[in-house]
C-alpha cells in the first residue's frame, strides 16, 4: 500500500454550530434582542481543521460518529462538499448529533454545547489500514472526546510505528480539571501539540505564556500556542522559543480560527516547511477564517492568495 505524503487522518468529534453574530451579542434576562446574522454551520474543532486541510489541497480522511438525524446528515454532506473523505464517518440511529450554540461578537465568542454523539468516538471506529496509507494523524477537542481520552497514547503509538507524525488540539475543558498528567504524558508521542494561550496556561499551570517553556515536560514534541491577535509562539523540543506576529484583519467571527490555524501549520509541515514558515502560514489561515461567519470552509488557497500571496509558496 502506497503512503500518501500529504494524507492526514483526522479522528474527532462532529457536530453542528448554530452561530449568532452581532457586535452586541450578550443575552439579557427578560429581554429579546434582534441579531444581525445567523448561520447553521459545520462545527467541531476536528472537522474545521479537516476542512481547512482539504481547502489547502491536503488529502483528508475523517473518522467520527453522528446521529442518523438532520444535523448528522448535514455534517456528512458538508464534509463531502468541502472535499473531506467521509468513508469512516458512522451514522448511528441510537445517538443524536451534538450541537454547539456560538454567540460571536467578532472578537470572541461564548459557547454552549449539547454533547450528543460528540464524545462517542472509540478506537473501534479507526481502521488499522488508515495508518498504512497516511503521513499524519490529528485530533481536536481532547476534553470533549470522552471515550477516546484513555486511548490516545495507543493510537499515537500505532501511528508512530507506521511512520506517521502526530498532532492534537486540546480545546477547553468544561470541567476545568485539565487531566494534566495524561496530557503531559501524551506529549512524548506528539509532534505538535497546538493549544490556545489560555488552554496552555491552564494545562501547565503558568500565569503567562512566557512562563510556559520552563514548565513543559522534558520528553515532548513542539508545543505550538495560538495567542489570538498577538500571533503565535512555538516551544521546540530543544528549548528554542519562536514567535510569529498575527495578520491585521477586521474579524467578523472568530469561530474556528484556532482550528484553521491547526490546518495551516500541519499543511506547511507536511510540505517540509521550516517551523517559522509554518507558524506564519498558520497565522494567515487563522486570520482568514475570521473574515467569514463559521469555521469550516473558510480556508482555501484562493482566499490565502488574497490575504497573503507569499503563503502559497509554503503549501
Amino acid at each position: 500500500m502506497t503512503v500518501n505524503s500529504r494524507k492526514v487522518i483526522v479522528i474527532g468529534e462532529l457536530n453542528v454550530d448554530l452561530i449568532f453574530a452581532d457586535s452586541d451579542i450578550q443575552p439579557e434576562p427578560n429581554r429579546e434582542k434582534l441579531i444581525r446574522e445567523f448561520r447553521l454551520a459545520l462545527g467541531s474543532s476536528s472537522a474545521i481543521t479537516a476542512a481547512g486541510l482539504a481547502g489547502l489541497g491536503v488529502d483528508v480522511s475523517f473518522v467520527s460518529i453522528v446521529g442518523a438525524d438532520e444535523f448528522g446528515r448535514f455534517c456528512v454532506k458538508e464534509l463531502e462538499r468541502l472535499g473531506v473523505d467521509v468513508t469512516h464517518v458512522v451514522m448511528d440511529g441510537n445517538v443524536r448529533t451534538g450541537v454547539t450554540l456560538s454567540l460571536s461578537d467578532g472578537r470572541d465568542r461564548s459557547l454552549l454545547t449539547y454533547m450528543g454523539a460528540i464524545g462517542a468516538v472509540t478506537p473501534a471506529f479507526i481502521p488499522e489500514e488508515l495508518f498504512r496509507e497516511a503521513a499524519h494523524v490529528h485530533f481536536g477537542s481532547y476534553f470533549l472526546q470522552e471515550q477516546m481520552r484513555p486511548h490516545w497514547a495507543e493510537v499515537f503509538k500505532q501511528a508512530k510505528s507506521n511512520g506517521l507524525t502526530t498532532s492534537f488540539d486540546s480545546g477547553w475543558d468544561p470541567t476545568e480539571n485539565w487531566d494534566r498528567e495524561r496530557v503531559r504524558s501524551l506529549l512524548a508521542l506528539t509532534d505538535w501539540f497546538i493549544p490556545s494561550e489560555e488552554e496552555a496556561m491552564r494545562i501547565f499551570e503558568v500565569d503567562t505564556v512566557e512562563g510556559l517553556p520552563a514548565c513543559l515536560p522534558e520528553v515532548r514534541g513542539a508545543v505550538v500556542v495560538k495567542c489570538g491577535s498577538k500571533g503565535s509562539m512555538a516551544v521546540y523540543p530543544d528549548g528554542l522559543v519562536e514567535f510569529a506576529p498575527s495578520f491585521s484583519v477586521n474579524p467578523v467571527d472568530t469561530t474556528g480560527a484556532g482550528d484553521s490555524f491547526n490546518a495551516g501549520f500541519i499543511a506547511a509541515k507536511l510540505d517540509g516547511q521550516t517551523d517559522s514558515e509554518a507558524l506564519t502560514l498558520a497565522n494567515a489561515c487563522g486570520a482568514l477564517s475570521t473574515l467569514a461567519i463559521g469555521g469550516a470552509g473558510t480556508v482555501s488557497r484562493e482566499g490565502l492568495l488574497k490575504l497573503w500571496p507569499k503563503g502559497l509558496q509554503a503549501i
